[in-house]
């Protein structure tokens, strides 16, 4: 026989009073909408057989502090496919227990999951803690004969952010994937993102520098426009020299910006205080080979290669000329040649396309002195290449950029103390007994042929990656040395730094 004891109507039990269910009976609580309060002290026992049924609107309010303790099985309470997460990250091998969710970190190296002994319903879930599963997976291993989709094989987790969800089902398919969400979803750093080049850091910047032809990929840009701007280096490579008193080459074009605020005494007053905005794509670089030396009876050297990326380009350098030949225009220009015979050449023009701030300088007028004739400096980044006279001319200095943060340990150093010079002209070559070759320009411009006296020589190749120009030949006298080579030019270089954090 059942027996049940009603409570209608919010009714209260006095404290450490009991209500105690014997074996099939029942308490029928919470009829028509009514509420059943077990204030404090007091205790329901439901001994074995007996069931709490709560109708249709009414409910059991249990108050804050108080416990349920279930020393029996609970039905119809189990799980429905979902797990308890444990939010303490496995970085090692482990074996996962049914019910629970675990965060896997393999930022540190791949870890092994084992997989619980297969129960009909037993349920395991994974997450990529760090989004560096597709680096370093994340094997799954199933316990003896129990099978994953089917087959007794390991599983492996390898792309980045993924979660998955995993249910015991039976002997056949064994475990099943039943969740699986690759859409790793995370906070968003307001800040930009890219790939590209050799990547260091300075503070909070990081600088992509490319010696090389490459890409600059944009992945992310910043969500406030101040914290969105690039600033870029682009040096064009720089002309060459010719043979026997050759002039210096023009250096590479020098485009530099400062957006970023890098310390104005290390960095160039030729820097335009806009930057580029960032956006989301892919960036050519391309890296601008200095100029070639030509022959030794060439009247000219070759220009120097254009450099781009970002959507700025520099011009190459101007190319060294022999005696009496006016220079080369360029991003600098050449110096002009010496007297001959009864002429002197008109050094080449810079800035050549022209662009604001100005890209380069003009070379130097060749020189007629009344026994010695020197070629013209080529131009730089910062300065116009010097004039030959007896000697040849000095080629123009470059323009500089801080070291620290920026110009790293390319380019030369120079005046400016902390910064890094590009971008510097060739130095002339001369033809006389008692005259000087021509200095290159800081910055990587290359010497003219050495002297004095009756010892000819080659012009020196621009630094490169720096955009100097290639400084010209030189010989004793007239009718001595032949054979003399102008130097090359040196390659340019880009470089990009932005905010990152």
């Amino acid at each position: 026989m059942t027996s049940k004891i009603k409570v209608d109507n919010i009714n209260k039990v006095s404290d450490d009073s009991n209500i105690i269910n014997k074996c099939g009976t029942n308490i029928t609580m919470g009829v028509n909408g009514d509420t059943v309060i077990l204030p404090n002290g007091v205790t329901e026992q439901v001994q074995s057989g007996a069931a709490i049924q709560v109708q249709s609107g009414g409910s059991i309010t249990i108050a804050s502090g108080a416990t349920i303790t279930n020393n029996g099985t609970a039905v119809g309470l189990g799980r429905t496919g979902t797990v308890d997460w444990n939010t303490t990250p496995k970085t090692g091998t482990f074996t996962a227990v049914s019910g629970d969710g675990f965060f896997l970190n393999t930022s540190g190296g791949v870890i092994t999951a084992n997989l619980p002994a297969g129960v009909a319903g037993a349920i395991v879930s994974f997450a990529d803690y760090a989004g560096t599963w597709q680096t370093n997976n994340v094997t799954v291993t199933p316990n003896g004969t129990d099978k994953i989709g089917s087959q007794n094989q390991n599983a492996t987790l390898n792309i980045e952010g993924q979660s998955v969800t995993f249910v015991f089902v039976d002997s056949t398919q064994g475990w099943i994937n039943t969740m699986d969400s690759t859409s790793n979803v995370r906070g968003t750093p307001p800040f930009i993102a890219a790939t590209g080049g050799t990547v260091t850091c300075e503070g909070n910047f990081k600088i992509h520098t490319f010696t090389g032809p490459g890409t600059f990929q944009v992945t992310r840009t910043a969500t406030s426009a101040p914290q969105n701007k690039i600033d870029y280096l682009v040096v064009a490579g720089g002309g060459s020299s010719t043979g026997t008193m050759g002039s210096g080459g023009g250096a590479g074009g020098f485009r530099l910006s400062n957006d970023t605020c890098m310390s104005a005494p290390q960095t160039s007053p030729l820097a335009t205080p806009t930057g580029i905005t960032a956006s989301v794509a892919s960036f050519p670089i391309v890296i601008g080979a200095g100029g070639t030396r030509p022959n030794p009876n060439s009247p000219g050297g070759t220009v120097g290669n254009v450099s781009s990326g970002l959507g700025i380009s520099s011009a190459g350098g101007g190319g060294g000329v022999a005696a009496g030949q006016d220079g080369q225009n360029g991003g600098s220009g050449s110096g002009g040649g010496g007297e001959f015979p009864g002429r002197v050449g008109a050094g080449g023009t810079g800035d050549t396309p022209s662009v604001s701030p100005p890209q380069g300088n003009d070379g130097g007028t060749g020189g007629q002195a009344p026994s010695n004739r020197g070629a013209g400096g080529g131009g730089g980044a910062g300065g116009a290449g010097a004039a030959g006279n007896n000697d040849g001319g000095v080629g123009g200095i470059g323009s500089f950029v801080v070291a620290t943060g920026f110009g790293g340990s390319n380019g030369e150093a120079g005046p400016v103390s902390g910064a890094r010079y590009f971008a510097g002209g060739g130095g002339g070559g001369f033809e006389s007994q008692g005259g000087q070759n021509g200095a290159g320009g800081i910055g990587g411009g290359g010497d003219g042929g050495p002297g004095p006296g009756t010892n000819p020589g080659n012009g020196q190749d621009g630094v490169t990656n720096t955009g100097g120009g290639g400084g010209g030949a030189s010989r004793g006298g007239p009718g001595t040395g032949a054979g003399q080579l102008g130097g090359s030019g040196g390659s340019g270089i880009v470089v990009i730094r932005y905010r990152f954090q």
